[in-house]
């Protein structure tokens, strides 16, 4: 434990001259006023006169031997239609889910339409359809003329679009049929996962390889951004997806519990980082200079708002998981750093700003500016609430609300889509050599999709609220003004109305885009290709007295290595100690493997996509533990692959459900909500009643489930479906008992056992709901 103090140590030193080096950057004002070789020295340590500049003369590149090449427009239109494409797909599947939680009828009465199955159909869409396609498109177009040189394989580059595009099929197929690990924004099974490795290491090939050949000597500041994306996502990707397979499209996490929480939210944190942030910052740094014909605002601020993003970032994700069974000292560390996230945050938003300088009069005129100043905007309101909702006493009130539903689609929204739409009416008439169909619908896109953001945000902020104070309120007598959960839900209707309007207004805005980007497609001449020239690289040229990070610019393998370490540092220090100390996780006697049944019920549960609306995690607050019960221990989770905390409350905390109600409750429950739970916004599960259980594999989870350290006896797999049997038929006597015929093998039995298991390995105190 000392080697660890010691590293943290050493990190927060590193991080304290991070953010000197950034507030002396702003202090300093703008350095560079463009990207030229010229050179510049931050001081001199052997002479008394600081910041001398000794430049060289001579040329970096041989004049005599110009070059001329052509970029390929082609892939970038290919992605820039995915982009479209997707994008409308995943926002009509967010207004249909958004819907739904105000008329649970809009789930159409079949299981694959559900709430809990389509949120994740939604998120990955939006997340890795829409916007991932807009960073290809965005990076296809912008590497190759910021190296002077083509993408490095046109067959990668083909390779990585029609691989990205069958991916995102396979998830639009297997999340509604309920083939889902839950993990937030992983939630695709085994075989995709390998998919995605292997389409993304293509991906990033392609970039190092226009990098080893590219014609411009240094690095330009978005290719930075582009290069730790890159590597940090493969990283988070890999280690996430470890997990044991059970079936071609079944597995169980190699993590459990606590540790499996502290895996998934340092991905969760991070692939919001470095795939819905640095990439599109390195967008910014590209597409913003160009729409405003301005230079960057400052070299030297986005060098150091650059590492000590990248750096501060990976040590965050603990956050996600305040006031839970995570261990104290990694909660500490997560919201230490979250709030220093704040400064290299607001130094990309304050570079793009500022860029602007001298050309704001043509913000007013012109709707790619107006969008890309909005998305700055977002960024910066986003990037500032992040670190403030990381601090205990606010994280209090929002975590579980649907505070964290407006945070995120302000940066969604906002950030990434604002920036997309941006960059699309910028591009797209360039590569078809024409001018935008309709400057006045694209005026009007901006307004509805700014519209759009704030009927969608301002009702969860106001719901957030209500919520947190209904539920914390007691009465003169010290009982829970609002006992039941539910009295707290039917008051958030209206303001769920008002969200899926907003929702329904920015997806009409991104109607009248794809129109217009028809349109102006349509008026002109698509460019396949655009021939440019540029000198060849001298080799072996090394100027005298040059800035150090312009040397490191002048080495990508280099540079690359050090963004790795950079990233590695703080996820090594958090998640290690976690996973291979064991006092992190201080075992409960008491608590036993999954039953068969139980295992399977919990699959189900899985599959349903329950967790997107219910928690399993009691927090230490009195208003929670005298609602639910006693709160939740680390030793409890021992056993969960995956974690179910869940990141967001529609309905109430089910940790000390089981035991609360007979088994008929939770039958007629699951047939009618409403039966049981007036004014209840879940949707019935009729068809669990018929729908029978397939128990073919139960021996193979058994032995993978063995093979990951869950204690079950030798052999068991072979007498697990005696085991479970019998308990199925104890609950189908208990559920005749109360006039109710089932099969025991359907689904609605396995799923009883279940919730019925839940908080029933300690003692719980009782409950007022």
């Amino acid at each position: 434990m000392e080697v660890i103090f010691l590293l943290i140590g050493v990190s927060l030193i590193l991080a304290g001259t991070f953010l000197y080096l950034f507030f002396k950057a702003m202090k300093d004002g703008q350095f560079d006023d463009d990207y030229t070789p010229s050179i510049r020295i931050l001081f001199d340590s052997k002479q008394k006169k600081k910041q001398k500049i000794n430049q060289q003369k001579q040329s970096p590149m041989n004049d005599s031997t110009l070059e001329t090449f052509q970029y390929d427009n082609k892939i970038v239109k290919y992605f820039g239609a995915a982009t479209v494409i997707w994008g409308l797909v995943g926002m009509l599947v967010g207004v249909i889910a958004a819907t739904q939680l105000f008329l649970p009828e809009a789930n159409l009465g079949n299981p694959y339409t559900t709430f809990g199955r389509i949120r994740p159909l939604h998120t990955n869409a939006v997340i890795f359809a829409f916007v991932g396609n807009a960073i290809f498109a965005g990076v296809y177009y912008s590497m190759p003329r910021l190296l002077k040189t083509p993408m490095w394989n046109k067959t990668l580059s083909w390779f990585h679009f029609y691989g990205w595009q069958l991916i995102i099929l396979a998830a639009a197929i297997t999340l509604p049929l309920g083939l889902t690990t839950s993990k937030e924004y992983a939630e695709l099974e085994w075989p995709i996962d390998i998919a995605i490795a292997l389409v993304w290491v293509a991906f990033g090939a392609n970039m190092i390889g226009t990098l080893i050949t590219r014609r411009e000597r240094h690095m330009y500041v978005a290719i930075w951004f582009y290069m730790a994306s890159f590597v940090t996502v493969a990283v988070l990707h890999i280690f996430n997806s470890l997990a044991l397979p059970v079936s071609f499209l079944k597995s169980y996490s190699a993590y459990a519990g606590v540790q499996d929480a502290l895996v998934q939210w340092w991905y969760g944190h991070n692939a919001v980082a470095f795939f819905l942030t640095t990439p599109f910052l390195g967008l910014m740094y590209y597409f913003l200079p160009k729409a405003a014909n301005r230079p960057v605002y400052s070299y030297k601020l986005s060098i150091v708002h650059f590492w000590s993003l990248i750096f501060i970032y990976m040590w965050a994700g603990p956050h996600h998981l305040l006031y839970t069974a995570l261990p104290e000292w990694a909660q500490v560390l997560g919201t230490a750093f979250s709030v220093m996230l704040i400064a290299p945050s607001w130094g990309g938003m304050v570079n793009g700003l500022l860029t602007l300088r001298g050309a704001w009069d043509k913000v007013s005129n012109e709707p790619v500016l107006k969008f890309m100043v909005v998305a700055l905007t977002a960024y910066g309101m986003a990037t500032f609430e992040g670190p403030m909702l990381s601090l205990k006493n606010v994280n209090a009130i929002a975590h579980y609300t649907d505070w964290i539903v407006a945070h995120v689609h302000i940066g969604g929204l906002g950030w990434n889509g604002f920036l997309t739409f941006g960059m699309l009416y910028w591009m797209w008439p360039r590569i078809f050599k024409t001018k935008i169909y309709s400057t006045k619908l694209a005026n009007t896109h901006f307004w509805m999709g700014t519209l759009g953001i704030i009927f969608y945000a301002l009702p969860m902020y106001v719901a957030a609220l209500t919520q947190f104070l209904m539920l914390r309120e007691f009465d003169e007598m010290g009982r829970l003004s609002y006992g039941n959960f539910l009295q707290t839900v039917v008051e958030l209707v209206p303001m769920y109305m008002l969200r899926a309007f907003g929702g329904l207004l920015y997806l009409s805005g991104a109607v009248i885009m794809v129109y217009n980007m028809w349109k102006t497609a349509q008026q002109g001449e698509f460019q396949e290709s655009e021939e440019d020239s540029a000198p060849a690289l001298a080799k072996n040229y090394k100027p005298a007295g040059e800035f150090w990070h312009r040397a490191w610019e002048r080495k990508p393998v280099f540079f690359t290595v050090l963004a790795t370490v950079a990233i590695a540092i703080g996820g090594a220090i958090e998640i290690i100690p976690t996973i291979l100390v064991k006092s992190n996780v201080p075992t409960i006697s008491s608590v036993k493997p999954y039953t068969p049944l139980e295992l399977e019920g919990r699959d189900l549960y899985i599959s349903n996509g329950c967790v997107g609306c219910h928690s399993q995690m009691i927090r230490p607050f009195r208003f929670e533990t005298e609602r639910y019960g006693e709160y939740s221990k680390a030793g409890e989770f021992v056993y969960d692959r995956p974690f179910l905390w869940g990141s967001k409350r529609t309905g109430p905390d089910l940790h000390r459900v089981g035991g609360k109600y007979p088994d008929s409750w939770h039958y007629f429950h699951m047939m009618d909500p409403r039966s049981m739970s007036p004014g209840s916004l879940m949707p019935p599960y009729p068809w669990m009643v018929e729908n029978e259980m397939d128990y073919s594999d139960l021996p193979a989870k058994i032995r993978t489930l063995q093979k990951l350290g869950v204690p079950y006896p030798e052999g068991y797999d072979e007498r697990a479906l005696a085991d479970l049997e019998s308990q199925a038929a104890q609950i189908t006597a208990n559920l005749k008992d109360a006039g109710v015929e089932v099969m025991p093998n359907t689904e609605i039995v396995a799923l009883i056992s279940y919730l019925q298991r839940l908080g029933t390995d300690i003692k719980a105190t009782s409950s007022n709901e």
